[in-house]
């Protein structure tokens, strides 16, 4: 839980670190499709997450068979 909070803040500080007004997210957003932008690269990033997530389990469970 301590690392996915971690994860979530270092996410909302990167994003709002890079919000800077730009014409074409301007265009984007008055159209719409920046919340498809949006909502993409958030289930990019979330997908990354859990299969790290996942994989650091297994990998856990591996290690502690082992010894």
């Amino acid at each position: 839980m301590k690392k996915l909070v971690c994860l979530l803040v270092a996410v909302l500080s990167f994003i709002s670190a890079f919000a800077q007004p730009v014409e074409m997210a301007d265009a984007m957003r008055s159209s719409g499709k920046i919340y498809v932008v949006i909502g993409t690269i958030a289930i990019v990033f979330a997908g990354l997450a859990i299969y790290l997530f996942v994989i650091d389990k297994r990998l856990r469970k591996i290690e502690n068979n082992k010894y």
